[in-house]
């Protein structure tokens, strides 16, 4: 849902709770309705929440679970922490830039984002990858490719 109005957004927002949202959750929840944050509703977090616009930013531009642009059809994160990087994670990210996929800046190509991500909790089947919040283990740029097709 990437089209909405500002009352929606509002309507929704001042729904959260019985007082004022704090500016994760309306952050959360804006991203929850529309599939990311768009510049256009920083405004309209910062007005709900009774904060500065710079506020709002700050926080959306700290923590990368939060998307400012439109999310791609399928999302991979490929685990990049160092348990995954003692079995093999550095080699899945190489064959994956081979593909035109660059793990590190979040690239979006056919309708797939591969996306760098610290921990998935996963480590016992490392390397690990998630697609579309679904966990691959003993990952390699083969399977997550594979998984990836097949999701869309």
């Amino acid at each position: 849902m990437t089209k909405y109005s500002h009352d929606m957004l509002i309507g929704e927002l001042t729904r959260l709770s019985d007082s004022k949202p704090g500016i994760m959750q309306a952050l959360q929840r804006t991203q929850e309705l529309l599939g990311f944050v768009p510049d256009t509703a920083i405004d309209q977090v910062a007005d709900v929440c009774n904060v500065s616009r710079a506020e709002v930013y700050g926080v959306l531009t700290f923590y990368s679970d939060f998307r400012r642009e439109a999310p791609a059809d399928v999302v991979v994160k490929v685990c990049v922490a160092e348990s995954c990087q003692s079995v093999g994670s550095r080699q899945v990210v190489k064959e994956l830039h081979d593909h035109g996929y660059d793990v590190h800046s979040g690239n979006q190509k056919d309708g797939i984002a591969c996306e760098q991500t610290f921990c998935l909790g996963n480590c016992a089947l490392a390397p690990a990858a998630m697609i579309n919040g679904k966990p691959l283990g003993r990952a390699s740029a083969t399977s997550i490719l594979a998984a990836a097709k097949a999701a869309k």
